[in-house]
């Protein structure tokens, strides 16, 4: 059995829907179909997630409920008009969105509640359409078994979710599956991280053991960095889940990072395709793979860091520093990236949107107060450089080569970090560097050919 998950362009419209329904009709193994809420159709397009955002917020604020809640509905009417098919499966669809709207929960939730709706409707439409063209299919709801934790953790499925759907698509139907969203123990819906589609398709592909976990998007591959800032990068044939993984964290947003969970427990290989030139070989995250020549398989980079720098002598010999430190960061609900530390100093690199100014001040106090560091600030405006590769290990000289170049673009190096499993070296720099920086690694790792 294959699952295969498509995203957001994938079901844009009505054509991309057509599309997706012949890459089904292709393999009769590919029983379980997850979706992603509509994405845009052309580049100044809007969402539908963000028009349920923004729906949600007119209705916190009791004003142009009518209006927004009509551009949801309008995007889905032609959608089905376009497959031809009735107006009953709108009207499902706005009686949902009105019993949504009604519901008398927190903020969050509700917004939760509203934004899920985007893939919970368009699972239900793309199974009507499959049923109206003679594919039998049928729409499962993750109430039926894909549990969730509770707040206020991020979310993740339950233990108890692989057993409850191990038996999902041994009927004759083919199964369409809404991504993004499970429930609680209790019913309480609660959403994966935005881009979550992938990591429910990764649940149902560990769930029933698939043979392979396909993930359709609107690339043909991965590429080894990032197209929008390096010209006509080396496409990815074959890659790790281990490679893929710093990738996904440092920006590759071709696929969610928290997906790979799942399928990597189970050995269970995924490929990359293109909805839009599906024949295309596209890239495969499997356990190993063969060396292709290249130490680096890819570079990539995000901005949106913040650094908490704490310094105090002697901070070497006191037991428990570095634990207290974290506490104080967990404490206020916020998770850190990265750890570099020197005899008496350590520095925590932070997501910057984690962080309010009321959050920095109450760090700061206490770090000064319960710590008694001599030195404690933030700084914020920094990118991460991640340079990948299970052939790292073996390259003599690698660390040097991306110092010396990022050197060479006028970045000065704010951080170095190398992971024990030496598959990744990071790199923190000013955010005004990042694309410099990138481009000139890319240069110096991709061309020419290192054999």
């Amino acid at each position: 059995m294959i699952v295969c998950k498509f995203g957001g362009t994938s079901v844009a419209s009505a054509e991309q829907i057509k599309k997706v329904t012949n890459i089904v009709q292709s393999n009769p193994k590919r029983k379980i179909v997850v979706v992603s809420a509509p994405g845009k159709r052309f580049s100044d397009d809007i969402k539908v997630t963000d028009l349920l955002i923004d729906l949600a917020d007119a209705v916190l604020k009791n004003s142009e409920v009518e209006e927004k809640l009509q551009n949801v509905i309008n995007r889905y009417k032609d959608i089905a008009a376009g497959l031809g098919l009735d107006n009953k499966i709108c009207e499902v669809i706005e009686q949902d969105l009105r019993e949504r709207i009604a519901l008398k929960v927190d903020q969050e939730l509700f917004i939760d509640t509203l934004k899920a709706s985007g893939e919970d409707n368009n699972a239900k439409l793309i199974a009507e359409y499959f049923n109206s063209i003679g594919i039998p299919a049928k729409y499962v709801s993750p109430k039926e078994g894909l549990v969730v934790n509770n707040p206020p953790e991020r979310t993740f499925a339950l233990t108890e979710t692989y057993e409850n759907l191990k038996d999902l698509g041994k009927g004759k139907e083919s199964i369409v599956f809404p991504g993004f969203f499970g429930y609680t123990k209790d019913g309480v819906l609660r959403t994966f991280d935005r881009g979550g589609s992938d990591i429910t398709g990764s649940i149902l592909a560990a769930a029933v053991g698939a043979e392979l976990y396909e993930n359709f998007t609107d690339v043909d591959c991965v590429f080894s960095a990032n197209p929008k800032v390096v010209n006509d990068p080396i496409g990815i044939e074959e890659i790790t889940y281990r490679e893929m993984r710093e990738l996904s964290y440092a920006g590759f947003s071709v696929f969610h990072d928290e997906a790979l969970i799942p399928v990597f427990k189970l050995a269970i290989p995924v490929n990359i395709k293109n909805t839009n030139n599906p024949s295309a070989p596209g890239t495969r995250i499997v356990p190993t793979r063969k060396p292709n020549g290249r130490p680096v398989i890819g570079i990539a980079a995000d901005h949106g860091f913040s650094t908490l720098y704490v310094s105090k002598y002697l901070m070497n010999r006191e037991v428990g520093f570095g634990r207290k430190l974290l506490q104080i960061i967990e404490e206020e609900n916020i998770s850190y990236e990265h750890t570099p530390s020197g005899v008496d100093d350590i520095s925590v690199i932070l997501r910057s949107d984690q962080l309010t100014p009321e959050k920095e001040d109450r760090i700061v106090k206490r770090v000064k107060e319960e710590l008694h560091a001599d030195d404690v600030y933030f700084r914020h405006g920094f990118s991460m450089i991640v340079i990948v590769g299970e052939g790292m290990r073996n390259n003599t000289g690698l660390a040097a080569r991306a110092a010396s170049v990022i050197s060479s673009t006028g970045a000065n190096i704010e951080m170095i970090n190398q992971g024990s499993s030496e598959v990744s070296l990071v790199f923190g720099v000013l955010q005004q560097y990042e694309n410099q920086c990138l481009r000139a690694l890319y240069e110096e790792f991709f061309s020419p050919v290192i054999v």
